[in-house]
């Protein structure tokens, strides 16, 4: 394309655009004549993306007369959240929220009362209406509380020479590819059945268990697919002592594999590699360890450091050698795996529900001190209850346990977050008797919610996104599908969740998704009484699933059937129009001459006349003498058969050029 041609659809003269395009970052001399037309295309969306951005900066920095007179004295002080809803916003200001609408669009912005504004716009906004925002972090002392529960934790656990710590069961955590047999490994240890009671190939929310060996017992936690585990080591829970890399002999080193890799060297676990399926026919030992080695995964019969064990979970082979190795291992470092038991209980939660009949539960890996029946529970300086009830992982009631056991709560008044950090206090009148709910424990785990089919990012862009309505049977499973879903980043398109809870779908639920993408996606739990029949009134589809991995797939499928084909124009040559042949309904022949690159039959031709577009047409075939031609070169004399409703004029330019059609496909990391 030239570039005159260029300015003149970007409206500015050719030197102002080639002064322009460094500062867009694009490389391209002032004495440039002809520009790639690929590049073209990137210019065009650039330059307009950047004019988007001015549009939108020059509105929001412009103020009103009255506001330049206003003295900053007379503004009324509010405090607003770094992300806040319009409606909020009005509600904060005590104002209709149609006038603060109304103030939006004065400034270029379209927002519905549920759309929601980062601080800079509300403050902008806000100043307008008479009033000085200033910035509050949510839940600011609930974090500092925290923080400093995970400090003290932390102390705890690394104070090697205290007097009175003494040797607790070490923690292992079992990870691995789905499918590849962390269930069955752990059922084979614990000689019980819990398999059929669990979902095809991946466990749902964390457990705890202990077996014993030798005389000594080892704590057991299972992950679901990872995601809660690492949502419990960003909240400071170091629960782990050791983990075990379920790795199966017949499929080898898969995705999930590699990221339980990843997540144990950023933990700094020591580990032990458990080689499962060995009786399968086709199981290959050698072929998997060379994958392991290759990804920084040396076994010792390979020369390495990491201690192997070769098991069949289903047949119980090997388990005996399992555990022997998780001991050893244990005893390489006896100082890391001990704990005073005669101090007041600390440690984290690892399973969190509401049960109907039991209330808000939580399962709790006690790490430091002795827990005991009628002990006050505190969390971020906030009392959370007292322990009604106490029992370990066989339902067998406890007066008491010690370090390293896990032990299941009753007494909550609401169920805590999966990571929390729970101490018994020294008075439980000091602590704070307002906890956090459920709802606002899952709500502080994402970053924003809105209502709307698309957002525009910072550089201008506009996102499609996906509004679903979420519901999980524990908070464990909710931060693990919400953990998965930040993984997912496309320039695309997104999604948002514009509900979110624990237990049954609620007649609330189809209402919310009826106004986004009408689906609710039901993790482990079902709908309540006529809520299937109310969600089919208002084209709701309830999906429930008790995989995540299968969840994750479907929201994947449903953003890849949001985003269209991206079509680019490959230009291929320019043609002067000399001379018309013959005019048909739907046809017209041609005659001219190829003035640049090439007509290429098949392809589409764009009539010029002057310097305005008159539309499209089918180049059917191209003709040189009396012989078609696949394609004619620049120079050359030729006749065209155009197919279409438009009817080129002697003078005409014709454009050839061709449709390339690129699909996208969202991605997620792994």
């Amino acid at each position: 394309m030239n570039v005159s041609e260029l300015a003149r659809q970007l409206r500015v003269t050719p030197n102002e655009l080639l002064d322009r395009l460094p500062g867009l970052g694009f490389s391209i001399g002032r004495r440039a004549i002809k520009i790639d037309d690929m590049m073209a295309s990137q210019i065009i969306r650039k330059w307009n993306e950047n004019r988007r951005r001015e549009r939108m900066r020059s509105s929001l920095i412009k103020t009103s007369t009255y506001q330049a007179e206003r003295r900053p004295e007379d503004l009324r002080p509010i405090s607003v959240p770094p992300i806040l809803a319009v409606r909020d916003l009005a509600g904060l200001m005590g104002m209709p929220v149609t006038r603060v609408i109304q103030e939006l669009m004065r400034n270029g912005i379209l927002a519905a009362q549920n759309e929601r504004l980062d601080f800079e716009t509300a403050a902008i906004i806000a100043e307008e209406l008479g009033y000085k925002a200033t910035l509050i972090e949510a839940a600011d002392e609930s974090k500092s509380e925290h923080a400093a529960s995970e400090g003290r934790l932390k102390k705890m656990v690394e104070e090697h020479g205290a007097e009175g710590r003494i040797a607790r069961p070490p923690v292992i955590v079992v990870m691995g590819h789905v499918d590849h047999g962390k269930t069955k490994t752990l059922d084979a240890i614990r000689k019980t059945n819990v398999v059929a009671s669990e979902a095809g190939g991946i466990t749902q929310h964390i457990g705890a268990y202990q077996a014993e060996k030798n005389g000594r017992k080892i704590t057991f936690i299972d992950t679901p697919g990872h995601e809660a585990f690492t949502v419990m080591r960003s909240r400071g829970a170091k629960v782990a002592d050791i983990a075990v890399l379920v790795v199966a002999a017949d499929d080898g080193v898969q995705p999930q594999t590699k990221e339980a890799i990843d997540i144990i060297k950023a933990a700094g676990l020591p580990f032990v590699v458990a080689l499962n399926k060995i009786d399968k026919p086709e199981a290959d030992p050698d072929r998997v360890l060379a994958q392991l080695a290759d990804y920084g995964v040396q076994v010792e019969d390979w020369g390495g450091k990491i201690p192997l064990a070769k098991i069949s979970a289903l047949k119980g082979t090997g388990i005996d050698d399992l555990l022997e190795l998780i001991l050893l291992v244990a005893d390489m470092e006896p100082e890391r795996i001990m704990a005073n038991p005669d101090r007041l209980a600390i440690g984290t939660v690892i399973e969190s529900r509401v049960d109907k009949g039991e209330g808000a539960i939580a399962t709790i890996l006690i790490q430091g001190g002795t827990l005991h029946r009628n002990d006050s529970l505190g969390i971020a300086n906030a009392l959370y209850g007292r322990v009604r009830a106490m029992r370990d992982w066989t339902g067998k009631n406890l007066e008491s346990a010690g370090p390293g056991t896990p032990v299941k709560i009753l007494g909550f008044k609401v169920a805590p977050a999966v990571g929390d950090i729970v101490e018994v206090p020294e008075d439980p009148k000091k602590l704070d008797a307002k906890v956090r709910t459920a709802h606002q424990v899952a709500e502080g785990f994402t970053a924003k919610r809105q209502v709307s089919s698309s957002s525009t990012d910072e550089d201008g862009k506009k996102k499609l996104l996906l509004n679903v309505v979420l519901k999980s049977d524990v908070l464990g499973s909710l931060e693990a599908i919400l953990g998965m879903l930040e993984k997912i980043h496309d320039d695309d398109v997104g999604v948002e969740i514009i509900r979110k809870g624990l237990g049954f779908v609620t007649d609330a639920d189809v209402n919310e998704a009826a106004t986004g993408s009408k689906i609710v996606y039901a993790f482990n739990v079902g709908a309540g009484p006529g809520i299937a029949e109310k969600a089919r009134e208002k084209g709701v589809e309830i999906r429930t699933y008790k995989i995540i991995y299968e969840l994750q797939d479907n929201i994947i499928a449903e953003l890849n059937a949001l985003i269209k084909p991206k079509v680019d124009l490959m230009h291929t040559g320019w043609v002067n129009v000399l001379a018309i042949f013959r005019t048909e309904a739907a046809r017209q022949v041609v005659g001219g001459v190829v003035k640049e690159g090439k007509a290429i039959t098949g392809e589409k031709a764009r009539i010029w006349r002057g310097e305005e577009p008159m539309g499209d047409m089918e180049l059917e075939s191209v003709q040189a003498g009396k012989q078609k031609m696949k394609e004619v070169s620049e120079g050359t004399e030729c006749g065209l058969s155009l197919v279409g409703k438009l009817k080129a004029e002697v003078g005409d330019r014709l454009e050839i050029f061709r449709e390339v059609v690129t699909e996208h496909k969202v991605k997620i990391d792994r």
